[in-house]
C-alpha cells in the first residue's frame, strides 16, 4: 500500500496527529503491519520452510522404498543360494552349476558376488573375499544388511543365516556394487527438486493472490476468544491494524464486565457457604447433645443415623462449593509455592481426623516446587485424603509424599487398601462415579474435583498401583519449570 502525505509540502502538526499511512498503523510507539502484510509474511513463510521440509520427507520416504526393494533383491539371492545347500555323507554340500552360477550373479548394472561357508566357517564356494568383511554370524533365518567396502569398492552386503543338516548354521553372504543405487538416489533428486519448486512457486504465486483477500489477524483473534475462560479475562494485547481496534476494545469491555460478574460470583460462593455449614453445623451439634444426655436406647441406632447423614452432608456440601469455586473462580493469582508447605498445612487439620479413625498418617516430605494456588492445592490433598480415609478400611496405614521426577513436581497419597482395579480408574475421576469394591459412604467426588484442580493447574493426576503392593496410590503431577519460570 502506499502512503499518503498532506497537501501543501511540508505536513503540518494537526495532519501528523491525526493521519498516518495506510500501510501501517501505530500502538505503543510500534509499528504494526498491514492486513495484506502479515498475509504476506505468513504465507511465504511455510513456503520457505514447510516446502523443503516436504520435499526432504518425500525424497527420504521414496528413497528408503527403493532401497528396501533393493535389498530384498540382493536378499532373494542369498535364499537363492541357501536352496542350494545339500548334506552328503555327514558334509554340506552346495550343487551350483556354471548355469546356475552365471545366473546367480547376473545383473545389467552392478557387480554380485557371493560366498557360503560352513558351520566351522571354512568356505565351501564363491567369492572368497567376502570372508574379508567379517560379518557377524546370524541365526537361522536371521537377517543382516550394511554397507561395506572392499579393495576399495563399495558394497551393499547381506548376511543370512541358514540351516544345512543336523542343527548346524552355514552362513551365506550376498554383496552388490552400488550403481543401481547411485544412481536411483541421483534420479530421486532430479524429480523431487523439480517437484518442490514446482509447487514453491506455484505457492508462492497462490500466497501473494491471498494477500489481498485473506483476514489472518481476525482468524488469530477467533483463536485466541475460542481458548478464553472464566481463568483468562485479562485484556487483549494483540498488536492489530487499526481497523480492528474498536473490535478488540469492545472485547476487553467485554472481559471487564465478565471479571465483575465472576467476583460477585464468587462473593455468592462465599456466603452460600456459610449458610450450609451453619444449619447442619447446628444440627450435628444437637444429634451430638441428644447422644449424651439420657435417652431410649432403641434411638440410638436413629441418632447414629443422623449423625452419618448430616456428616455425609456437610462433606458434600463442601464438595459442591469447592467445585463451584475450582471452575468459576477466575482470578485466583497463582505464585510461586512448594507441595511440602501445602501438605504441611493440611497435616494441621488431618492428623487429629486420622489418629480419631484409628488411621496411621505419615508424611515423606522433600521440596517440590509448583506454581499454583495454595487453597486449591490444600483442597486437592484434602479430597485425596479424605477418600483414603474412607475407602481403605479399618485402621488404614496412609503415607503422603512430596517431591521431585525430573522436571515434574509431584505430591502423592498412598494407603494399604483394597485399591482400585486398573480398568476402573478412569471412570473413577468423573464426578459421582466409584469403584465396583469401595465400601465406603462417599458420594464420589473427591478424586473428580482433585482431578478439577489438577487440570486447572496444568497438571495430571493418576491412579496408581501401591508401592508396598495392595493400595491405591493417588498421584498429582505439575511441571517443575512453571515454578522456576
Amino acid at each position: 500500500m502506499t502512503e499518503s502525505s498532506p497537501r501543501g509540502g511540508a505536513p503540518s502538526a494537526s495532519s501528523t496527529s491525526t493521519s498516518a499511512p495506510s500501510g501501517s498503523s501505530r500502538s505503543g510507539g510500534g509499528r504494526t503491519f498491514s492486513l495484506k502484510q502479515r498475509l504476506l509474511i505468513w504465507l511465504m513463510f511455510p513456503v520457505l520452510v514447510a516446502v523443503p521440509a516436504a520435499g526432504f520427507m518425500l525424497y527420504r520416504v521414496m528413497h528408503d522404498t527403493a532401497i528396501s526393494w533393493l535389498d530384498q533383491a540382493l536378499g532373494d539371492t542369498a535364499l537363492a543360494v541357501a536352496s542350494l545347500l545339500r548334506e552328503r555323507d555327514g558334509q554340506v554340500v552346495v550343487d551350483v552349476s556354471g548355469p546356475t552360477d552365471r545366473a546367480l550373479r547376473f545383473d545389467r548394472t552392478d557387480r554380485v558376488y557371493y560366498l557360503v561357508l560352513d558351520p566351522a566357517g571354512e568356505v565351501l564356494l564363491g567369492d572368497v573375499q567376502l570372508a574379508r568383511l567379517k560379518l557377524p554370524k546370524r541365526k537361522p533365518n536371521e537377517w543382516f544388511f550394511t554397507l561395506a567396502t572392499l579393495d576399495g569398492e563399495s558394497l551393499r552386503a547381506a548376511a543370512l543365516g541358514a540351516n544345512c543338516g543336523a542343527g548346524h548354521v552355514c552362513q551365506i553372504l550376498v554383496a552388490e556394487t552400488l550403481n543401481k543405487r547411485d544412481a536411483l538416489q541421483q534420479q530421486l533428486l532430479v524429480v523431487v527438486g523439480l517437484l518442490i519448486g514446482s509447487m514453491a512457486v506455484l505457492l508462492a504465486g497462490a500466497g501473494w493472490w491471498a494477500t489481498y483477500r485473506g483476514l489472518r489477524p481476525l482468524s488469530q483473534l477467533s483463536a485466541e476468544l475460542e481458548q478464553r475462560d472464566l481463568a483468562r479475562l485479562e485484556p487483549l494485547q494483540h498488536e492489530v491494524p487499526a481497523e480492528l481496534r474498536p473490535l478488540i476494545a469492545a472485547f476487553n469491555r467485554l472481559f471487564e464486565r465478565l471479571r465483575r460478574a465472576s467476583s460477585a460470583q464468587q462473593d455468592f460462593l462465599a456466603n452460600a457457604a456459610h449458610q450450609l455449614r451453619t444449619p447442619l453445623t447446628s444440627l450435628r451439634t444437637e444429634i451430638d447433645l441428644a447422644l449424651l444426655e439420657p435417652h431410649d436406647p432403641q434411638m440410638e441406632p436413629v441418632l447414629k443415623r443422623l449423625q452419618g447423614s448430616v456428616d455425609r452432608s456437610a462433606r458434600l456440601a463442601t464438595q459442591m462449593l469447592s467445585i463451584a469455586r475450582a471452575e468459576a473462580e477466575p482470578g485466583g493469582r497463582e505464585q510461586p509455592l512448594d507441595l511440602r508447605d501445602i501438605a504441611a498445612q493440611v497435616a494441621e487439620d488431618w492428623v487429629p481426623r486420622a489418629l480419631q479413625a484409628g488411621a496411621d498418617l505419615e508424611f515423606e516430605l522433600e521440596s517440590a516446587p509448583v506454581l499454583g494456588q495454595s487453597f486449591l492445592l490444600r483442597e486437592l490433598l484434602a479430597n485425596v485424603l479424605h477418600n483414603s480415609l474412607n475407602y481403605a478400611g479399618p485402621n488404614p496405614r496412609i503415607t503422603v509424599r512430596t517431591g521431585c521426577d525430573g522436571d515434574w513436581s509431584r505430591m502423592e497419597v498412598e494407603d494399604n487398601g483394597p485399591g482400585i482395579p486398573p480398568q476402573e480408574r478412569d471412570r473413577a475421576l468423573r464426578r459421582f462415579e466409584r469403584g465396583s469394591e469401595s465400601k465406603g459412604t462417599g458420594s464420589g467426588l473427591g478424586l473428580a474435583i482433585a482431578e478439577d484442580i489438577a487440570q486447572r493447574h496444568r497438571g495430571k493426576l493418576e491412579l496408581l498401583d501401591a508401592t508396598t503392593g495392595q493400595g491405591l496410590r493417588v498421584r498429582f503431577s505439575v511441571p517443575k519449570q512453571r515454578a522456576e519460570g
